[in-house]
């Protein structure tokens, strides 16, 4: 017989039942400025802990779970002309060493991105990355290039736009590795490219022109941050305040399809940016050598996906206090489970998708 799916949005069980006066959640939002190149707060991954100081160092979570999820990070600026560079610093390799029998633990990708591609660099058409492994990535192709970087070296990365393509290349502690792509513009369509990061377990520091040059630079290339901002493409901005945010909990039982709803709300409505919350979201987020981590996991499986919805649980708490838009993809069948994930998210607005299969 032919099954059906039933999705709706509804006001939040939480705002509907809610039990206890409001409470004010403290947020933790560093002041920045629209003409700021920097890393970008908003257009990164919650597990990635950016200097709020700064806002040029970052580390990611390792505790747990976290220890096999990428964690990654945009500038606030794309660019579409020019001879553009910036540079990444691999300051330490952080303990994980909870991690049983992982390939590469402490690997850290540098590149380029266009602004609607994920978080997860080289695993996308316009996502281009040089991994410390020694490889170059697009869209899941992974190729020999360079030697392999690690802890203590700087890499160097060159964007150059001609009449015709753009050329995306590398250095490492100084020492020039040639193209690693030179492709027609057209293949852009139009779109411009970002400075894009994405660590496993690597604490990072970027240098896009906040100081002096960490090593030698290809002549006549110019640090993103000296070209003209008025040249460039401003990235996302975060929400103005709590209340122009959203939470959509998802409520269904397994399997009934909560998210491939999730997956095709998100892409629907590409302009809300929504952080998906769920355990299928940092499966996606644990690949190896972009394949996916099922086919590389030597461990039980059951216990993997219990220290997943460990880090849900943490997830959710950074995120209650960031300005995001969230799909929180659980089953969320319980009335006292709905209201307790919602109340930290007290000043968003606030609503619930049930999903249902029936025959």
């Amino acid at each position: 017989e032919d099954r059906k799916r039933k999705r709706s949005l509804s006001p939040s069980p939480y705002k509907s039942r809610q039990q206890s006066p409001s409470r004010q959640v403290k947020e933790e939002e560093p002041e920045i400025k629209d003409s700021d190149v920097t890393l970008s707060w908003y257009d990164s991954d919650l597990n990635l802990m950016i200097d709020k100081d700064t806002l040029y160092t970052a580390t990611p979570m390792t505790q747990g779970g976290f220890g096999f999820i990428w964690a990654g990070a945009r500038g606030t600026y794309a660019y579409t002309e020019g001879k553009l560079c910036f540079q990444v610093k691999l300051v330490e390799n952080c303990n994980v060493s909870h991690l049983e029998n992982e390939p590469n633990p402490n690997v850290l990708r540098i590149g380029w991105s266009t602004f609607d591609t994920s978080m997860q660099l080289g695993e996308e058409p316009l996502s281009f990355g040089y991994g410390g492994t020694g490889k170059i990535s697009v869209d899941c192709q992974f190729t020999n290039y360079g030697k392999p970087f690690g802890e203590g070296d700087v890499v160097t990365t060159y964007l150059e736009f001609t009449e015709t393509d753009f050329i995306i290349s590398y250095s490492v502690n100084g020492e020039y590795l040639n193209v690693a792509w030179q492709l027609p513009k057209d293949e852009l369509q139009g779109k411009a490219l970002a400075p894009h990061m994405l660590s496993k377990n690597v604490k990072f520091a970027v240098n896009f022109g906040q100081t002096d040059p960490w090593g030698e630079i290809q002549q006549d290339f110019t640090f993103v941050k000296n070209f003209p901002v008025e040249k460039a493409v401003a990235g996302p901005k975060r929400p103005e305040k709590r209340s122009d945010c959203e939470m959509i909990m998802m409520c269904g039982l397994p399997a009934c399809g909560k998210t491939t709803w999730a997956n095709n709300y998100a892409k629907e409505h590409p302009e809300k940016r929504y952080n998906i919350i769920g355990t299928n979201a940092l499966i996606d987020k644990m690949k190896v050598m972009g394949l996916p981590r099922k086919a590389n996991y030597s461990g039980r499986w059951d216990i993997l996906i219990d220290k997943c919805t460990k880090c849900l649980n943490k997830l959710m708490d950074i995120g209650a206090h960031r300005r995001r838009n969230f799909i929180l993809d659980q089953t969320n069948v319980y009335p006292a489970a709905q209201r307790r994930k919602m109340r930290n998210f007290e000043g968003f607005h606030q609503e619930g998708c049930r999903n249902s299969t029936y025959r």
